[in-house]
């Protein structure tokens, strides 16, 4: 359908459907440009469209710096041709609808508008966006505006100018034509990246769900990546009681010409890209458990998502450290890492948090609301920051050990997830940050751990190790190398007592007695 035509069709649409459409055009894929149509049917007065300032990474990073030519025009009912003019810019992030030039008002309610904008993005995902003669990845909230007060509405998306022998893929429901989406949201649309291109693909299904693996690659190895997958989705699956989707979706980017590595989670999908197989194997065991950690488990803090400003949260180092330990104990309880490397992995957390003089006076809360300052270089210097990531995962582990040893290894982290998972992700209700996970850790356990949180995730007190790892019969050994910076290993002590045995099997399988 050519632009004059679509832009008539639209004047004889209902309002009444309420479907806030999108026309994205690939039209000159060398330019890295992206060209945007945007149909708003019963525009109000002083209606306004807006950019998001954030997405994907704790960072403001002002999208609308790389939008250009933003037009608009009002759709008639007599299907004349609209005269589109220059949209009025508000602040740095927000245009108004009011297309009169003399001053008044000319919206009204019921009006249908158009808007019209191209945005530049040539950057590799899984953050950001890219559009080239190789392919297109779009984290769909870093291109498309929105209309603040209308989020709530359905939503529609339909890619244009797709060069020939490309695919389009997002985990959304097919549209009415061929490289179209829905959603019943804003939110759900831009919740679920865009791959589109030559792509390599497999599916396969686990415990009730249907899994697509979109692969951008090279060189990469296939039955490693099934094999993997299979693995880690079975267990995650089997640990949290089973799917809370129908079906998902791994996009993978692959390969040395990756220029930025690590994996975004979104509600039914994931971007991941890698250098080489086994480490995106290893992300994706991360990516995944967000399925339900922070996708579905969701601190109070983050919701609704607030697109315009910064939003804080003290949960950080349970939604993605915790994730963390979920992943190091996916990758050997499923065998893809042997117990060494895992004792290695935690060891690793721990030297370069004890490496980090700032240990001393950020806490674990404190670091996840300065999440937004993570885009200045010297704020992740050792002696100005920790990593949530990293403490995250140390308290995750520590805390399932405290668990197991207060209920005699009756109950362990697993039961805390699984308690949120039921009382927060089912019941679509949000915890309230530490405090929420708190709660439930004192639910499992029985007993109550406010001084735990008070002293290691609230506070800066020193961890300690020798006496939560020696539950387990392991200790810490911490070695200042020649170049000066610190290593750890994690060792099983020799001659340890049976009931220490006992709960280290308990905790490297992930069972209870």
């Amino acid at each position: 359908m050519c632009f004059a035509l679509a832009v008539l069709a639209l004047a004889y649409a209902s309002s009444a459907s309420a479907t806030i459409r999108y026309e994205v055009s690939f039209s000159q894929p060398e330019t890295h440009i992206f060209h945007i149509r945007m149909e708003i049917p019963g525009v109000s007065p002083d209606e306004t469209i807006a950019m998001p300032a954030w997405n994907t990474l704790y960072q403001i990073r002002d999208f609308a710096y790389r939008v250009r030519d933003v037009e608009v025009a009002r759709v008639s009912g007599d299907g004349a041709v609209p005269h589109f003019t220059v949209a009025r810019k508000l602040d740095k992030q927000d245009w108004s609808l009011d297309v009169s030039t003399d001053g008044r008002r000319i919206a009204g309610s019921g009006t249908d508008y158009v808007v019209t904008y191209s945005i530049l993005w040539d950057e590799p995902g899984p953050f950001d966006s890219q559009l080239d003669e190789h392919h297109a990845f779009i984290n769909l909230a870093e291109i498309l505006m929105y209309v603040p007060d209308r989020r709530s509405e359905n939503a529609e998306v339909d890619f244009e100018d797709v060069p020939s022998g490309w695919q389009v893929i997002a985990e959304l429901p097919r549209g009415s034509r061929e490289n179209s989406f829905t959603a019943t949201s804003y939110d759900a649309l831009v919740d679920a990246p865009v791959e589109a291109g030559n792509w390599d693909e497999f599916e396969f299904d686990n415990d009730g769900a249907h899994f697509r693996v979109v692969v951008d690659s090279h060189d990469w190895q296939k039955g490693l990546l099934r094999d993997a997958l299979q693995r880690i989705t079975g267990y995650e699956l089997h640990l949290m009681g089973g799917p809370p989707f129908q079906e998902y979706t791994f996009v993978f980017h692959i390969g040395p010409y990756s220029d930025v590595g690590g994996g975004m989670e979104h509600m039914n999908s994931t971007a991941i890209a890698a250098a080489t197989t086994s480490g995106a194997a290893a992300i994706a065991a991360h990516e995944f458990f967000h399925a339900w950690n922070v996708k579905r488990i969701r601190p109070q803090s983050l919701q609704p998502v607030d697109y315009s400003k910064e939003q804080y949260t003290r949960a950080l180092w349970f939604a993605e450290g915790v994730t963390s330990a979920y992943a190091a104990y996916t990758l050997e309880r499923t065998g893809l890492w042997s117990k060494k490397q895992f004792y290695a992995d935690l060891a690793s957390q721990i030297a370069d948090l004890e490496s980090r003089p700032a240990r001393k006076w950020q806490s674990a809360e404190e670091s996840s609301l300065d999440a937004w300052f993570e885009k200045y270089d010297d704020y992740n210097l050792s002696d100005r920051s920790i990593s949530y990531y990293e403490k995250g995962q140390i308290l995750g582990e520590m805390l399932d050990l405290a668990i197991r040893n207060a209920t005699d290894n009756r109950q362990s982290l697993d039961d805390v997830m699984r308690r949120m998972n039921d009382e927060y992700a089912k019941k679509g209700r949000y915890y309230n940050d530490s405090a929420g996970v708190l709660r439930a850790v004192n639910e499992i356990s029985g007993k109550d751990f406010s001084d735990f949180f008070r002293r290691y995730v609230s506070g800066t007190e020193e961890i300690p190790y020798d006496r939560l790892l020696g539950i387990a019969g392991l200790e810490l050994k911490l070695e200042t190398l020649p170049d000066g910076t610190l290593a750890g290993k994690i060792a099983e002590v020799p001659h340890a007592y049976a009931r220490q045995i006992q709960i280290r099997d308990a905790w490297l399988r992930g069972v209870t007695e």
